[in-house]
């Protein structure tokens, strides 16, 4: 049976990395119809809005969604909700995509390019799995006013509401313990329950799921202690849980981990396994149009699509091992390049990964 896949480019050098996963899985003659359509600051250029309904609906009717990146310094000036970034929590928020699974893998061969010392980074393969449509981001109430009482009483400020519902936490919970149960079953939780009533609740909440599964070890880190770990010893930690907010910096953070952003692939799903598959990193406006970005990570949300909404494993894993033979056939762009490999520009890593498939 054919799979509809909305192709969501964006901006910046979205559309340049979105036509290598394309023409990678174009190459593979896999079951899949692709539909495009306008999302961020070039569709707030044709209709007025970075998310318009025409976009919202292809989602809706797709079983997956293949995104590029949003974002482009020329409409930061816009009113917030105008804004190209708003589009991606617009998506999250419409097809209730509540969990974000971001693998930070160091591979072999990029060791030197991670900011630590190769013995911290060689063999990293950890999994950090994020709740998207809760916290900060969404609670209310949150907006503007005169500050009514206190030390700047009078003054205007700015107020957002961080909240959790038991519920919410529960389906993050399982979602982790499950991801660990498949690993090495230990799980860390990350949240501040020594300041924050709700990092308590959600501290409570995952003890009291933990119970489901007697062969994961839980860990409960705070998380100031959790971006310290990260930096100074990331491979004891296998699979991180943690919120919006948090979940939001320390990914980032674990990403550059492996030496690149641009290599790293990201999956948002709702309960009924339906996805939004997008790169770690932004839409890099100073470098659109060049051929110079890199599209391995797009590739390889292009692989996680194929395994977490459609079924295809075996697929997925022919990606994924295309791109171990490309790094280690010493091609690279700008970005991961060293001295000694073959540097290639955008298009020309999409042919190796191609070739490799063959």
């Amino acid at each position: 049976m054919t799979k509809k896949i909305a192709v969501l480019a964006g901006d910046g050098i979205g559309p340049e990395i979105m036509a290598q996963a394309l023409k990678v899985l174009t190459a593979m003659k896999l079951p899949l119809e692709f539909e495009e359509s306008l999302v961020g600051g070039v569709a707030y250029a044709a209709y007025g809005h970075p998310l318009p309904e025409s976009c919202i609906k292809l989602a809706k009717e797709s079983d997956a969604v293949l995104f590029g990146a949003v974002g482009d310094f020329k409409y930061d000036t816009l009113e917030r909700h105008l804004r190209p970034e708003q589009a991606i929590l617009g998506l999250r928020k419409a097809l209730g995509l509540f969990v974000n699974l971001r693998p930070a893998v160091c591979f072999p061969e990029l060791t030197a390019a991670s900011s630590l010392k190769p013995e911290l980074v060689a063999g990293l393969d950890l999994l950090l799995i994020r709740e998207l449509t809760g916290d900060v981001y969404f609670g209310q109430p949150r907006g503007k006013r005169i500050s009514p009482d206190g030390q700047f009483a009078g003054a205007e400020e700015g107020y957002d509401t961080m909240r959790y519902a038991v519920p919410e936490v529960e389906r993050i919970a399982h979602v982790a313990f499950k991801a660990a149960m498949g690993r090495k079953k230990h799980l860390v939780s990350v949240d501040k329950a020594n300041v924050l009533e709700t990092s308590q609740l959600w501290r409570d909440t995952m003890i009291e799921v933990s119970k489901q599964y007697p062969e994961v070890t839980l860990e409960h880190m705070y998380v100031d202690n959790a971006a310290m770990q990260l930096v100074k010893a990331p491979k004891r930690i296998d699979v991180m849980v943690t919120g919006n907010l948090f979940g939001d910096i320390l990914s980032d953070e674990a990403a550059m981990l492996t030496g690149s952003i641009g290599m790293l692939a990201s999956a948002a799903l709702n309960d009924k396994g339906q996805g939004l598959y997008e790169p770690s990193h932004g839409s890099a406006p100073d470098i659109a149009g060049k051929n110079i970005a890199n599209p391995l990570a797009q590739i390889l949300s292009a692989a996680m699509m194929l395994r977490y909404s459609l079924g295809m494993e075996q697929e997925s894993c022919a990606i994924e091992n295309a791109v171990k033979k490309v790094l280690s056939q010493g091609y690279r762009t700008g970005d991961i390049w060293s001295e000694g490999c073959k540097k290639v520009s955008c298009s020309e890593m999409g042919d190796a990964v191609i070739a490799a498939l063959k």
